[in-house]
């Protein structure tokens, strides 16, 4: 069996040798690796400092354990929504989001966007 007209995604060089070989020679399956983790590992260090700033501004803003600041305000500041790390759903079924011991619940106060953010306290549960 051969790889007749098969070019190797690296490079662009002929692959020779069985029909399911995927690159020509080892370095380019090293490089194509590499390339991939490289990949991962930038989306990885992209989440966990978006969980981290998250984190930073609920704590700064929570000045007393249970505040409300404007949805604006936090998203000036950084904030994302879209990352946390863990929920928890009330008996009311309210969904409050962590970004680690911090959490937020998003609200809708007169046509105004608020969000309540918390502390996470021993009640809640074990994560």
């Amino acid at each position: 069996m051969d790889n007749k007209g098969k070019k190797c995604p690296v490079c662009g060089a002929m692959i020779k040798g069985r029909s399911d070989k995927k690159f020509c020679s080892i370095k380019c399956k090293s490089i194509d690796q590499y390339e991939n983790r490289q990949k991962t590992e930038a989306f990885y260090l992209k989440v966990d400092r978006q969980l981290k700033i998250n984190r930073k501004l609920l704590k700064r803003y929570n000045k007393s354990g249970y505040t409300t600041v404007r949805t604006a305000l936090l998203r000036s500041a950084g904030f994302n929504p879209k990352f946390f790390t863990h929920y928890w759903k009330t008996k009311k079924g309210d969904l409050y989001l962590f970004c680690y011991d911090y959490g937020f619940l998003q609200l809708e106060k007169d046509t105004k966007s608020k969000i309540l953010i918390v502390q996470w306290q021993d009640y809640m549960g074990s994560v």
